[in-house]
């Protein structure tokens, strides 16, 4: 039986991707710095709802950059060889502002498909409303937000026929409270600044998620209760890497499930930045390697050197979340099986 991988891995010419003239950018940048505590919501300025839709094979990659709420946000993406993307982002710096609620808060995150794109962009339309309609402390309404998206999911997926999944790491920031959930084995990555004996202030990483696979002893013991089997090959029934995700109809009574872990930290001024990523960035850099990559600002094209190098050729998909010293942050995206660019964003 052919395993069902967490991402479809299709042949690739590299040459050809990297000789491509397809590749498209565009940014968008406001003039002003909106004041989280008295600025209304209509001056979210190009921050309401930015949501990529990722499938498009036209629109091959894109980027965006926004400063609001103290904040700079950029996004980038690149389908690379494949004919459609199945990974999805979403960028709200002011995330409650298009809903009727007073859950003031900024929202970003990674939807890392897996069968299709299906899942991921139902994920991106729907987990945040979902979330912001629960009324509940952010940490349960996040927890009820993903089963919600879950089950909805799921009804639609058994209408059309389909059973895409998607894994998800997200992230909600309510003034200096940042909260973090994840499915799947999308992680996010804390860099946080600590001073060494020798009075030198280096970055630390931080791994602010659990990763979900069917091969370890929890998730595999969780696995065999509902009824699903764990291969010798570390998947569930033999096919699947991961044991939570949005949708995978097939799976979801052996073992799948859509229930998040949520960690909330406090934001301090020796915190640098977050990278969120899925499977394609980690499965290159650790999580120092990662923070030192970004620190350096190293080009694209250098990240593009090191997947050759690994051999790698999945589509990878990356979020970088940066809280920078300046107190605005800086929010980049790009999903491709290589890297062809790094945009920094002039403060």
């Amino acid at each position: 039986m052919t395993p069902h991988n967490h991402k479809r891995e299709d042949g690739c010419n590299h040459e050809d991707d990297l000789s491509s003239s397809n590749t498209k950018t565009k940014r968008i940048k406001s003039d002003k710095i909106a004041e989280e505590s008295s600025h209304s919501d209509s001056s979210a300025t190009a921050g309401v709802g930015v949501a990529c839709k990722t499938h498009d094979p036209v629109a091959v990659s894109n980027t965006k950059v926004i400063r609001i709420m103290d904040m700079d946000a950029a996004a980038a993406e690149d389908k690379g060889c494949r004919h459609s993307m199945e990974d999805a982002w979403v960028l709200l710096p002011h995330a409650s502002s298009a809903h009727s609620t007073n859950f003031r808060c900024a929202h970003f995150a990674i939807y890392d498909g897996h069968g299709g794109h299906m899942a991921a962009e139902f994920a991106q339309k729907n987990l945040h409303a979902n979330v912001l309609a629960a009324g509940l402390p952010p940490k349960k309404a996040i927890f009820q937000g993903f089963q919600r998206t879950d089950e909805s999911l799921l009804k639609e997926s058994e209408k059309g026929n389909w059973q895409d999944g998607a894994t998800a790491v997200c992230v909600w920031v309510l003034g200096q409270t940042a909260i973090v959930a994840n499915i799947g084995d999308a992680k996010a990555v804390l860099a946080r600044a600590s001073t060494t004996n020798e009075g030198e202030t280096t970055l630390k990483s931080i791994v602010l998620t659990r990763e979900h696979k069917a091969i370890f002893p929890q998730e595999r013991s969780r696995i065999q209760k509902a009824g699903g089997t764990v291969g010798p090959n570390g998947r569930l029934q033999g096919r699947l890497e991961v044991s939570r995700a949005f949708g995978d109809r097939q799976f979801k009574k052996v073992g799948v499930i859509s229930t998040p872990d949520i960690h909330s930290f406090q934001l301090t001024d020796r915190d640098q930045f977050i990278i969120l990523g899925c499977d394609g960035l980690w499965g290159v850099f650790g999580p120092s390697d990662a923070v030192e990559f970004v620190q350096k600002k190293l080009k694209f094209d250098a990240l593009s050197e090191k997947q050759f190098e690994k051999g790698d050729a999945k589509i990878i998909a990356r979020l970088l979340l940066l809280f920078l010293s300046t107190s605005f942050w800086l929010f980049f995206f790009v999903a491709s099986h290589f890297c062809c660019m790094i945009r920094e964003v002039e403060l």
